[in-house]
């Protein structure tokens, strides 16, 4: 028996509990709620039609609902609530009830809480989801029996009673699912910080605080990982309670894994293990290399090395991240929508060797495209932006050109992602590379960067 579970589930029966957001995690959280005999009601910004399909399911449980712009005005007289990842925790009206007496808790963090099984958890602002993958991957080549859930997509507290202590959780965990986290994995893993999400955090500081919670509380026998080329991450080694674990593409380590005679290496007390050689490692990059790097130091004390080295050299990827689509006219289109940072691009197109035509632009998140703007002379053959963003990247880009002297690339505006993809695609050649790798967000144009992806392959995949 899971008595912690058990415990949690009698604290909450006959209370009054909030979830704020009705989207793919606190669907099925409301619902478990009220099974555990709480008084669930929803909130949501959106207006009622937009669930009525599913409504009558919740009201047969007994959940209330608010709907609406004015959908928090109800948010009274609650004993726990539940934030939805993307709402700030300090909006007046949930600090109100707070005030109040009301405990602010979200899904992950009740999971985290009563989950039996030893849990790894990855968060970074690039290469937290392939990390993720791979560790979960490895984990389960090994013979472990996992779950797989948090940002990157499946939530797992109705699944919680299902989760046996010789189990493995792994999670990947945004800065919006850590801002109020007071709970820490058994094994954390941080694979770099660059700015990011410097539209809904107030400063650089506040994210990189929020990351810190994935170590806050850990114990001195739980693991940590931590990319020592980032200097962010790098600053976390004297503020950890777990004893680091590293991985370094660029130095050799006493304790992690570095590369030496281009094979991944890892070493712990002056003992050493031969991983993979880098040319045996299926996905493309050197970026990837450090997201393999990232999830060996994560897994390599429950692992093999035959079982690493089968998923390294059979793992092609996750959607959306530097994804093959199709190949017309041998000009290659590539998906990377992930790419929702100036780091993140940067990162991808180190990958190729120049014959690029990028199409990038989105909704601004309030970041410098100075670094990008640089790097990007060398790197492409030409420019397609659209989007809210369209107006900083091309800025950037001609100011370093201008700068520097040199020639710049041409760069075109489109109107959508139809028009970016047919002008992109007339100005590319044989051999070039077609690739989606935005630089910034989603929200102006689509609702996530799954949909941005998923309709640039549609578009994609009608060209002959």
């Amino acid at each position: 028996m899971n008595k912690i579970l058990e415990s949690y589930k009698k604290s909450i029966q006959g209370k009054k509990a909030a979830v704020l957001g009705f989207g793919i995690s606190n669907r099925p959280l409301a619902k478990t709620l009220a099974g555990w005999g709480a008084k669930v009601t929803v909130f949501d910004r959106k207006k009622e039609e937009a669930f009525e399909d599913i409504l009558t399911e919740y009201r047969n449980l007994d959940v209330k609902f608010s709907f609406g712009d004015k959908y928090l005005d109800n948010l009274s007289g609650f004993d726990i609530i539940f934030r939805t990842p993307g709402m700030r925790f300090d909006i007046p009206q949930i600090q109100k009830e707070v005030a109040n007496g009301a405990e602010l808790t979200s899904e992950m963090e009740v999971f985290m809480k009563c989950c039996p099984a030893v849990t790894y958890a990855v968060t970074g602002s690039d290469g937290k989801t392939t990390t993720t993958s791979l560790i979960y991957e490895f984990l389960k080549k090994a013979g472990f029996n996992c779950y797989l859930g948090g940002n990157i997509g499946t939530p797992l507290l109705d699944r919680i009673e299902e989760i046996k202590p010789e189990d493995r959780v792994v999670l990947e965990l945004s800065s919006f699912q850590l801002q109020t986290m007071k709970g820490s994995p058994d094994v954390a893993v941080i694979t770099n910080i660059t700015p990011n999400h410097l539209d809904l955090h107030k400063s650089m500081e506040e994210y990189i605080d929020a990351k810190r919670n994935l170590f806050r509380y850990q114990k001195k026998s739980d693991r940590l990982v931590l990319s020592f080329d980032n200097p962010i991450t790098k600053s976390f080694i004297s503020e950890a309670i777990a004893n680091p674990a590293i991985f370094s593409v660029n130095e050799e380590c006493s304790f992690g894994t570095f590369i030496h005679n281009n094979c991944i290496i890892y070493r712990e007390n002056s003992e050493e293990k031969e991983i993979i050689p880098i040319s045996e490692i299926k996905l493309p990059g050197m970026y990837n290399v450090e997201n393999i790097m990232a999830a060996v130091t994560a897994v390599i004390h429950e692992v093999d090395v035959d079982s690493i080295c089968y998923v390294a050299k059979s793992f092609g990827g996750v959607e959306h991240r530097n994804e093959f689509v199709k190949k017309v006219r041998e000009i290659s289109f590539r998906n990377n929508s992930i790419g929702s940072s100036p780091a993140r691009t940067i990162a991808t197109l180190k990958s190729f060797d120049g014959n690029v035509v990028l199409i990038a632009g989105g909704y601004d998140k309030n970041l410098s495209y100075d670094e990008m703007g640089a790097f990007l002379p060398g790197h492409i053959k030409a420019l397609v932006l659209l989007g809210a963003t369209s107006d900083k990247i091309e800025s950037s880009y001609l100011k370093h050109v201008q700068r520097e002297g040199l020639k710049a690339v041409p760069v075109l505006r489109a109107d959508g992602m139809e028009d970016a993809v047919k002008k992109a695609y007339a100005i590319a050649q044989s051999g070039d590379t077609v690739l989606l790798s935005p630089a910034s967000a989603s929200f102006d144009l689509y609702a996530n960067f799954m949909e941005r992806g998923n309709h640039f392959k549609d578009i994609v995949n009608k060209l002959d």
